[in-house]
């Protein structure tokens, strides 16, 4: 290339569940890749392959925190930044609400000084949650949302509407050309067991055959859009010229009750494991289905995978680890002979 580098992507939460699909994305793209993450949800694991990449390299790091040397002297070189650094369900985002808030707050705002710094472009990872409990169906990019702004959700919730409004605010100002998804409920390999949405929470249940829990009535409903799809959406939006697009739904448009989903799930896995009902969470919202009619447009996106079949990669992707984790939990000389 003439001795000039290429280009470099930044993908901060590169160790999480979407950061790391999306790392996959822009490496077979051809893209130079650097990966930041803090591990605070993201695991090491999910980066084994970006790291035999010699076009990947990883900083540990948390964007609550000035951003390290060893990022900012590469802003001459970055020319894109995704932001998908944050925790991104309930039990994980209410854990420490203080510092998910200020993740998506503080943590943005200096993601967003990186880009203008760097003239790159931003994609900042927004959420289906921005809508809260809808009063609106299915959810459009111009309805504001039914959001309790002091409930438990709130630190993730208005956090991520907060860092919208920075988003737009920089771009309204011409400092950095943003780009904003509105990501609804995302399943597939390398979500973690512990990470207590509804499709980990579910599947792990019935392949230990425990009792599978739904939470209030069962008849609140959701859409689920496998990884592959979204993050390709993410690659699209983030390739839209249009710097006036506005915020962009990527979801699957198809609903299902959380009944249904422990019904499906039941049947893929064979499980006999039984449905028991708990009380519904402070603030869960009894609806969520996106409006993808932006995205369609301005993206030709659609989401393409059958959440059957969705639903069986990630089955069989969770089987093989909790039989490795049942492998490795076991006594030395057991695992030995196992081997």
């Amino acid at each position: 290339m003439n001795g000039v580098s290429p280009d470099i992507v930044l993908v901060a939460g590169s160790a999480g569940f979407l950061g790391s699909h999306l790392c996959d994305l822009l490496l077979a793209e051809g893209h130079r890749v650097i990966g930041l993450d803090s591990f605070c949800t993201g695991r090491p694991e999910n980066m084994r392959t970006l790291a035999r990449d010699p076009r990947f390299s990883f900083i540990e790091a948390d964007i609550v925190d000035p951003l390290p040397t060893a990022l900012t002297r590469h802003a001459g070189q970055i020319r894109r930044v995704f932001n998908l650094a944050c925790p991104a369900s309930p039990p994980h985002y209410q854990t420490n609400p203080e510092h998910t808030l200020l993740t998506c707050v503080t943590g943005t705002l200096h993601l967003l000084r990186l880009a203008e710094r760097a003239r790159a472009r931003f994609l900042q990872a927004s959420t289906s949650e921005i809508y809260g409990d809808p009063e609106v169906h299915p959810q459009r990019e111009d309805y504001w949302g039914h959001v309790n702004p002091t409930g438990p959700r709130a630190c993730y919730d208005e956090g991520k509407r907060a860092a919208e409004t920075l988003c737009f605010d920089f771009a309204r100002s011409g400092r950095v050309s943003v780009r904003v998804a509105r990501i609804f409920n995302t399943y597939g390999p390398r979500m973690r067991a512990d990470d207590g949405r509804v499709v980990s929470n579910m599947i792990c249940q019935a392949l230990s055959g425990e009792p599978m829990t739904v939470y209030g009535s069962g008849s609140q409903t959701r859409s689920f859009c496998y990884v592959a799809d979204l993050v390709d959406g993410l690659a699209r939006l983030m390739k839209l010229e249009d710097d006036d697009a506005g915020p962009v739904n990527l979801g699957c448009p198809g609903e299902m009750s959380m009944v249904g989903l422990a019904e499906l799930v039941k049947a893929l896995t064979g499980s006999a494991s039984p449905v028991v009902l708990r009380p519904l969470p402070v603030d869960d919202p009894r609806r969520r289905c996106p409006d993808i009619g932006r995205a369609t447009e301005l993206l030709g996106w659609t989401p393409d995978t059958v959440l059957e079949a969705g639903l069986r990669d990630t089955i069989d992707w969770f089987s093989a680890e909790i039989g490795a984790g049942a492998a490795h939990n076991r006594p030395a000389d057991e695992r030995a002979a196992a081997e």
